[in-house]
């Protein structure tokens, strides 16, 4: 089975790197019972002082492209204080990339920001959304010569929900208003980085892509006879995926989000599909589940390849753009004599999938490169496919990793891939 997209992984600064200075991360992580295994994004997995070593280990695996944040809190700790070595710094790890023949998409707002944002009212606050853009010209002053591809939020969705429905991630809160509120803002943030990326970046004989990650998912009746339960399915897919969508590729802001500033007109707004994909939910109300007997991973996700096909058709159907899956990865923490039990099947399955589809997918950035801190699951799910001692912090690559090594280089999954790599 021939596959057509290009391959690499995707991680975020907080997550990989260490030695940052306070992001709304940091304070969260000391308030009690706030990281499931107590952990903080110190030292996470050491990037920001091995990033040649694992640079050098994604060459090695033949990894086309990966996906990076640039994190804001690095390069501007203090309000309108840049950090020039830190701006230096990341500038090295990007020429050195491209060097290396992988090829970086750089996401400008991966669920952190500084901790002077979040006491300003971060994203809940539209009047702050001019420091954001402000950053995001420093950026493309900095960087806009080695990068042409933009994530300018990442699940902008999750980011609301999670913190100010389920008070689950920073600044934490039970609120509708500021859930919808800090939509409508990363919706109205997008759409002028977006148009400050282009008319700063395009360029006769130069390609730029600019998007939003998008995590969307599949909502499932648990009974589809159940009217109640197919109802609600159309609710929570409205809320949680389309309400973002809607604003973010066409300018189109639901009442619920109120109406857009002046500057804003609908228009077109995102130049690929970008999804993070991981999963679906069953439904019988405003809440997640899963079906009974369903395969899942070891934080009860349920694996269901299928999905990614789905959720990318919709997409497709409405912006007939190009499909990158800027997030897919599971939690699999292995066992006592093996560090992964299923997720080369995972990844194959989807693989197949997509390749079945006819779909125009361009790229699948694995979710992710070496097992990271996991937000407020901390550093127990492992969804690497390069395994981290937690102590030393030496990376060793798991059979995946290698799997997909063999899939870049063959251009496609044959048997024998299936024979070495599924048990």
């Amino acid at each position: 089975m021939a596959l057509t997209f290009k391959i690499g992984t995707a991680s975020a600064a907080v997550q990989i790197e260490g030695d940052l200075p306070r992001t709304n991360w940091h304070a969260w992580a000391e308030k009690p019972g706030s990281i499931k295994d107590g952990t903080s994004p110190e030292p996470a997995t050491g990037h920001w002082k091995r990033w040649r070593e694992d640079n050098a280990l994604m060459q090695e695996l033949h990894l086309q492209i990966a996906r990076i944040s640039l994190d804001w809190t690095r390069i501007e700790p203090r309000r309108g204080q840049w950090d020039e070595t830190a701006v230096a710094r990341y500038r090295e790890e990007l020429i050195d990339l491209k060097e290396r023949g992988i090829e970086p998409l750089v996401t400008l707002h991966h669920f952190s920001h500084p901790q002077w944002f979040e006491e300003m009212g971060g994203f809940a606050k539209e009047q702050n959304i001019s420091l954001f853009i402000r950053f995001v010209a420093k950026i493309l002053a900095e960087f806009g010569d080695l990068v042409s591809d933009w994530n300018t939020i990442n699940e902008p969705n999750v980011f609301a929900t999670q913190s100010f429905l389920y008070n689950e991630t920073p600044p934490g809160g039970k609120s509708w208003r500021k859930a919808l509120t800090t939509m409508r803002n990363f919706a109205i943030a997008h759409i002028r980085a977006y148009k400050l990326i282009h008319s700063t970046l395009d360029a006769p004989g130069r390609t730029i892509n600019v998007s939003i990650a998008h995590h969307i998912r599949g909502f499932t009746p648990l009974n589809p006879k159940n009217p109640v339960h197919r109802a609600f399915a159309k609710i929570d897919d409205y809320l949680y995926n389309r309400l973002i969508e809607n604003a973010c590729y066409n300018g189109n802001f639901h009442p619920l989000l109120g109406r857009p500033p002046c500057d804003i007109q609908r228009g077109h707004y995102c130049d690929v599909v970008a999804i993070n994909y991981y999963t679906r939910s069953t439904v019988r109300g405003l809440t997640d589940g899963v079906f009974p007997g369903a395969p899942v991973n070891d934080l009860g996700w349920e694996i269901y390849p299928q999905g990614i096909v789905e959720c990318a058709r919709e997409l497709h159907e409405r912006h007939r753009l190009p499909i990158w899956i800027t997030e897919n990865g599971t939690a699999d923490n292995g066992s006592d004599t093996e560090l992964e039990r299923f997720r080369p099947k995972y990844l194959l399955d989807h693989f197949a999938a997509m390749a079945a589809s006819g779909l125009p997918f361009e790229r699948y950035y694995h979710w992710c490169f070496v097992d990271n801190w996991e937000w407020s699951e901390g550093m127990v799910p492992h969804f690497g496919i390069v395994h981290l001692d937690p102590t030393t912090l030496e990376r060793t690559p798991k059979p995946s990793a290698y799997m997909l090594r063999d899939i870049i280089d063959q251009g496609k999954i044959n048997d024998d891939i299936y024979q070495r790599y599924v048990k």
